[in-house]
């Protein structure tokens, strides 16, 4: 078992569940992704450069976008702060709080943006 797998398997529930879903999700949405771990998370990598992360924090799941901060769509749905210059991600509490169509367009906007692809 590969460390970013073991990492999610880890997790307590109903966060596993959260973890496994959201992978299932950026695997299927941007299928060229490479899972790799870093800094002790799950971390994704799109043409050898940084793309997103999953987090598991004490009561919820953040999926954390280097440089998120060059995301053009859903920035309302976008957390920042917490001295994160670049940084933003998505933030769930329970599976119910997942928009499937607005992190699927985010992942999708991330993807597409030109400097990723450079």
């Amino acid at each position: 078992m590969n460390p970013a797998q073991a990492y999610i398997l880890s997790k307590p529930e109903p966060w596993r569940t959260m973890l496994i879903e959201l992978q299932a999700i950026i695997k299927s949405t941007v299928p060229e992704v490479e899972e790799t771990y870093k800094w002790n998370l799950p971390f994704y990598m799109l043409d050898g450069k940084m793309f997103c992360f999953l987090n598991f924090r004490t009561s919820f799941v953040d999926v954390g976008f280097p440089r998120g901060v060059e995301i053009s769509v859903h920035k309302e749905a976008l957390v920042g702060g917490e001295k994160r210059k670049n940084l933003r991600s998505l933030r769930y509490k329970n599976m119910k709080d997942i928009d499937y169509k607005v992190f699927m367009d985010v992942l999708l906007n991330f993807a597409s943006r030109d400097n990723l692809k450079k």
